[in-house]
């Protein structure tokens, strides 16, 4: 799954479980040692979230009855065995029915987000791409009960247990202030949780009451969600004065620098011979970097300190692009111009539920059909892509969903 990597916050248990690729071998069936060390583990959690300021009632309604949760404790062990290939990503988040469904939510929201646009000074069609992209519009809630799967996580796993013990003490405190309910903390393994997937201790810090009730909700109430998420774009940077990059055309050899943070005025990339997709001149007066996500023969953007501000939420630059995508999507551009440079095209979310439906039906035992890309599918994707004579990589691409039927 995508790593916290900067404690800020992490996309849904069920976008990290499409992403995560083959996972290691699965942790033993807790002994009964290790459920007694569990329980003692607990009971010390438990003892400093009182010593924390969190009530003693809440504490043992939280941390009562904790079980060995093994999904909780791989999720959190285990690291993809290869990596998500861009177009891969890019498929699957900006994909037609994340843009359709976003255009209409922001149709029905307009009054609200654009609030928060004029409060808060983030576009927003940013903040609904970032929305569509953490949750599906608020649709995704995760898969787990956070403070029973992050006492699992510091009791078991042996990740950061000190950093993830501060951030289940600091969910208890949300609850105790009044602006959620236990029932509320609903997210993934590592507490990422809320329509916009907050860490607890980023809720503390940068949740807003935007709807004025007295609570910050950032699980069930849209305005507080979307300007908390404004307001962490806001602190991170975010400049509604400038875009947060275009796609750009590379002149031919082209073999000058790139990076997003290799930055330089726009007339700099004019004389270095890169113009707008469609020919034109890039003009402005701020200053870009040049992003090649898949190389000089694959699309390219100038990126601007805005898209670092989309970079800070989940620190990955795919992550980044897949929000500056949708959001020109959302606004009513068109697909990016340019090509990636691959033979084999990743698949939409539609895509890849057709998949697995073929793969059930041409014999493959994969469980239910759901659209997210596990081990088990992709061991069935290589099974298959060995029947039909191709390299077995498990990937959902193109080639073996033509190869089973698919035309959808």
């Amino acid at each position: 799954m995508t790593a916290i990597r900067s404690g800020l916050v992490a996309p849904i248990a069920a976008l990290a479980a499409t992403f995560a690729g083959g996972l290691a071998t699965l942790p033993q069936p807790a002994s009964a040692a290790s459920a007694v060390a569990l329980e003692a583990c607990v009971s010390d959690i438990r003892r400093d979230a009182v010593a924390a300021g969190v009530p003693q009632k809440l504490a043992d309604q939280a941390l009562g009855g904790v079980k060995y949760d093994e999904k909780a404790v791989r999720f959190s062990r285990t690291q993809p065995e290869y990596k998500t290939e861009i177009w891969d990503y890019m498929a699957f988040l900006v994909d037609a029915k994340r843009i359709r469904d976003g255009r209409a939510l922001m149709k029905r929201h307009q009054t609200l987000l654009a609030q928060v646009q004029k409060q808060v000074g983030v576009d927003r069609h940013i903040v609904a791409a970032l929305w569509g992209v953490e949750t599906d519009y608020g649709r995704k809630k995760g898969d787990f009960f956070i403070p029973h799967a992050l006492a699992n996580v510091v009791c078991l796993s042996g990740r950061r247990a000190s950093y993830f013990k501060g951030e289940l003490i600091t969910a208890l405190k949300i609850v105790a202030a009044g602006d959620l309910h236990l029932k509320d903390l609903q997210g993934s393994w590592a507490g990422a949780f809320g329509q916009t997937q907050f860490m607890p201790s980023t809720y503390r810090r940068l949740a807003v009451d935007f709807d004025g009730n007295g609570r910050k909700d950032l699980v069930n109430s849209e305005a507080d969600a979307l300007a908390s998420a404004a307001n962490y774009l806001k602190k991170a940077g975010w400049n509604n004065r400038l875009p947060w990059g275009f796609e750009v055309h590379l002149p031919k050899g082209y073999s000058g620098p790139s990076g997003r943070k290799k930055r330089a005025s726009l007339s700099t990339w004019a004389k270095r011979g890169i113009t707008h997709i469609d020919g034109t001149p890039v003009r402005g007066a701020y200053s870009a970097g040049l992003l090649l996500p898949a190389g000089r023969n694959g699309p390219a953007f100038l990126v601007t300190k805005n898209f670092d501000a989309l970079y800070s939420y989940n620190v990955a630059e795919s992550y980044a692009l897949a929000i500056g995508h949708l959001s020109d999507r959302l606004r009513g551009h068109g697909p990016l111009e340019a090509k990636w440079p691959t033979d084999d095209p990743g698949l939409s979310r539609a895509q890849r539920l057709d998949l697995q439906n073929r793969l059930l039906l041409n014999g493959y035992n994969i469980g239910r059909a759901d659209g997210l890309i596990g081990p088990v599918t992709q061991d069935a994707i290589r099974k298959a892509e060995i029947r039909f004579g191709m390299e077995p990589t498990g990937r959902p691409g193109t080639k073996i969903y033509r190869a089973l039927g698919g035309n959808r």
